[in-house]
């Protein structure tokens, strides 16, 4: 069976688990490596007291022999060769040493071991020790070496005959050759120390980590409590369909840049949805009027053929004549409202480089075809715009479709295009002041409209690309009657060869 890793366990908990757990982690590491630094700080700062009385220079002492009694120096005297070698063979014989003064260690009692060069040793204790620190009767490589002369002197650990720890330095003394001599202080007393420390750091430590996994769990528990509200809020929308949700938010860090996010994204689907389903109305309100004398056109038709009444003279031809406008102004309306839904699936429109002059030129072109008896009045210079190629030729010519149907025979349409304004003014009735704020919107038709063709889609056609572009679109009044179309679009009077964007 595969054991699942670490990282697969920690994706399981919840976000506030895992801030928890990471917290837990992180101090337990800090708090483990400071106790074992103060661990080891503390073992060596003991360990450098212990090697500092075990110094020859501070830790000398005195020899008697056996029952003549020699004394083998004394307390900051100098060893010689024949005391030590008097004292070595005292010991060996079974002599006791009585009489140590001075050297004494704060903490255990220790004593001190004499080897000779050939490998002879021997340990003779303190008399207030409580048990003999001896090394044993076989010496060490070290204490050879040292005795030698091919060693100084060295600290080191070890272990009695009796299984005490102990801590040894031996050194050669000044002017004495074929002698090693050991001094030998206990380390109970700074082993129970240690090990008492290692059990207090160890229960610190895990304090420690208990109050940071806690102090993680309630500050995870704050600091997330906005995310179970978004998470809350979005769960009730995907449940309910409700996008009248919105977070109360205070301040300004991340979470709350976050939740100001998400009641942008509801408004903004709300109004999207608001804007479908008013498109949806508008749509069905104006397909009923034509399909509504569409399918009276063709009812009469039929009727007439299965009973075989003719219809009265010309009644037939007027009839097929309106239903063939019917089917071209239900075609145009289709087709606006396809055009105009494209703001549903606009991010997915790719953009690029237009050149604007290029479809202001094909628009003139075919405005010309359908107001024969008009004069226009035409100067273009070179722009680029980066946007919709589609969508840019139909707002063009939407423009000057609406200053064809509203002017009169005769009339002048000027269509200028100068540093990326595009303007068309035509000579027709103009627009009242109280139709202006309207006229954008989908279906609008002022009175003065109703009677012409249209579907009332074609400026808002027009709205909708000036927005995708970054441009804007204004209608004015003309001075001297008429109606001034103004659609500035951001761009560049060369061809800079510039990349597809990105989605509008």
């Amino acid at each position: 069976m595969k054991r699942p890793r670490p990282a697969s366990l920690l994706r399981r908990l919840t976000l506030q688990g895992r801030f928890a757990a990471l917290a837990a982690l992180g101090v337990a590491i800090a708090v483990v490596a400071a106790s074992v630094i103060c661990y080891f700080l503390v073992e060596d700062q003991l360990n450098r007291q212990i090697d500092t009385q075990l110094n020859p220079a501070q830790a000398g002492r005195m020899f008697q022999g056996g029952p003549g009694g020699h004394q083998l120096g004394g307390f900051g005297q100098p060893f010689s060769a024949e005391s030590l070698a008097q004292a070595l063979a005292t010991c060996l014989g079974g002599g006791t040493d009585s009489s140590q003064p001075g050297g004494a260690l704060p903490v255990q009692s220790g004593g001190i071991a004499i080897t000779s060069a050939s490998g002879q040793t021997c340990t003779q204790h303190s008399q207030n020790a409580s048990s003999e620190f001896n090394l044993g009767s076989t010496a060490t490589p070290t204490q050879i070496a040292v005795a030698n002369g091919t060693e100084d002197g060295r600290f080191y650990d070890t272990y009695t005959t009796s299984g005490e720890h102990v801590r040894v330095f031996t050194q050669r003394p000044d002017k004495v050759t074929g002698f090693a001599v050991s001094n030998i202080a206990s380390l109970a007393y700074i082993d129970s120390s240690l090990h008492s420390l290692a059990i207090e750091l160890i229960l610190a430590s895990l304090g420690g980590i208990l109050l940071a996994a806690a102090a993680g769990f309630l500050v995870a528990r704050s600091a997330l409590a906005p995310v179970r509200r978004l998470t809350r809020a979005a769960e009730h929308v995907a449940a309910t369909d409700d996008l009248s949700v919105q977070l109360p938010v205070d301040g300004a860090d991340e979470l709350s840049r976050l939740g100001k996010a998400f009641n942008r994204m509801t408004r903004s689907l709300a109004g999207s949805r608001e804007r479908q389903q008013r498109l949806i109305a508008d749509a069905g309100h104006e397909l009923r009027t034509p399909l509504t004398s569409l399918r009276t056109n063709v009812d009469l038709l039929l009727r007439s053929r299965r009973t075989g009444r003719a219809l009265p003279p010309g009644r037939e031809q007027a009839m097929l004549e309106s239903v063939d406008q019917q089917l071209h102004e239900l075609s145009g309306l289709v087709t606006d409202l396809l055009e105009l839904s494209r703001n549903i699936e606009a991010g997915k429109r790719k953009t690029m480089q237009v050149a604007l002059h290029e479809s202001v030129g094909r628009a003139v072109a075919r405005a010309r075809l359908r107001g024969p008896g008009l004069e226009f009045d035409v100067e273009i210079e070179p722009w680029f715009v980066q946007g919709d190629p589609t969508g840019l030729d139909r707002a063009v010519v939407n423009l000057l479709d609406n200053a064809v149907k509203f002017s009169p025979a005769g009339g002048r349409i000027t269509v200028r295009l100068r540093g990326g304004v595009y303007t068309v003014r035509d000579q027709g009735p103009g627009i009242s002041p109280e139709d202006l704020p309207r006229v954008f919107e989908r279906f609008y038709r002022s009175d003065s409209a109703r009677q012409l063709p249209g579907s009332g889609l074609g400026l808002a056609i027009v709205a909708q690309v000036a927005e995708e572009s970054g441009g804007t679109i204004r209608l004015l009044p003309a001075p001297g009657g008429g109606t001034l179309a103004r659609l500035a679009l951001p761009g560049g009077p060369a061809d800079r060869a510039i990349e597809p964007g990105p989605t509008t």
